[in-house]
């Protein structure tokens, strides 16, 4: 049940992990809580607050939304109502105060009865903290569920290794991804949720004359990422600046062109990707051909209707399926080759 709430928040925590939390009180599940967005309160405080409210009949603390404000009201009122808890966490409780304080600290204080972690934390200003649980007397269990918990901690791995590229497309049920909207509007949203958390987005020079899109996150009010046009327009040379690019290739009325402070470039390869963490790559069956041997994730929303004409039709590949959500009426679907 952690790893199932983490992954509804998988592409939206950058640069944080997706996490999730659940508390279990004699058997019986009494919350369970997930990072929903980098600066948010972590899973394990989001489950401690259900649980603290479920447990004490408190709702006080339901109007706190910092972290800090949450950690140091259970702290003075928990009253011992967490000690015959287990909590299952998807990955070590953080032992370092950052935008949120330590929920390792936390939990010593608050001193449950056993918990269980999927994945050891190895980012050197967070790691160890299961060693605070374990001196302050916690029973500690490593590496449940390990395979599910690297499954879900791997986006966070590689931007901090290198970066982390994630295809994303929409199809109807037919495999069709022309003939105009696709996905349902909670779909969309959640498309713009995740162009929020990235820095690049990628799409085909075929696309933005077609499209002609914005490739913002206006649906949650949220930012305009840089933007790669990936074209091999014949206009297009090393020596052409970008803006001379978008006039000789481009519509420079193309609503893309006209945000300000954004980045846009205009490239016929993807050096440009090794300067950013997290990119999500928009496109069809010519982009997926392009891109393949640089993506590391593939996200599909399936749509459960039928029209359009244009279908993929590259080599086949065989993918693994590693979550699906379904969103409203449309599925979401993470994916590894």
């Amino acid at each position: 049940m952690a790893i199932e709430a983490a992954w509804q928040f998988q592409g939206l925590t950058y640069p944080n992990p997706a996490v999730g939390c659940t508390i279990v009180q004699n058997g019986a599940v009494i919350a369970v809580g997930a990072h929903a967005k980098a600066g948010n309160p972590h899973a394990e405080v989001m489950a401690l607050k259900e649980a603290y409210i479920t447990l004490s009949n408190d709702n006080k603390i339901d109007a706190l939304i910092s972290s800090a404000d949450i950690h140091n009201y259970l702290l003075i009122n928990h009253n011992n109502i967490f000690n015959d808890c287990d909590i299952y966490t998807t990955l070590e409780p953080c032992s370092h105060q950052g935008k949120t304080p330590s929920c390792a600290s936390l939990l010593s204080k608050l001193y449950p009865k056993h918990i269980f972690i999927s994945s050891s934390d190895t980012n050197p200003e967070a790691k160890e903290g299961a060693k605070l649980l374990e001196a302050a007397g916690i029973k500690v269990t490593y590496d449940l569920c390990s395979k599910e918990g690297e499954d879900l901690l791997r986006p966070f791995k590689l931007w901090n290794k290198k970066n982390l590229v994630t295809y994303k497309w929409a199809q109807r049920l037919d495999g069709t991804i022309d003939g105009g909207l696709i996905s349902d509007a909670t779909s969309r949203k959640r498309v713009h949720e995740i162009r929020n958390a990235c820095d690049l987005i990628v799409i085909g020079g075929n696309t933005v004359r077609e499209d002609r899109p914005t490739l913002d996150s206006r649906l949650v009010k949220g930012k305009a990422p840089d933007v790669l046009i990936y074209t091999r327009c014949k206009d297009f040379t090393k020596e052409t600046s970008a803006s001379q690019t978008a006039t000789a290739c481009f519509d420079k009325e193309i609503p893309l062109f006209k945000i300000k402070d954004r980045n846009v470039f205009i490239e016929d390869n993807f050096e440009k990707l090794i300067e950013y963490k997290n990119i999500l790559i928009e496109g069809g069956p010519s982009m997926f051909e392009a891109t393949k041997d640089v993506v590391d994730r593939y996200l599909c929303f399936l749509a459960p209707r039928t029209g359009g004409k244009m279908k993929f039709s590259n080599d086949k590949i065989d993918f693994k399926i590693l979550q699906s959500t379904k969103l409203d009426n449309d599925l979401m679907i993470w994916m590894e080759k």
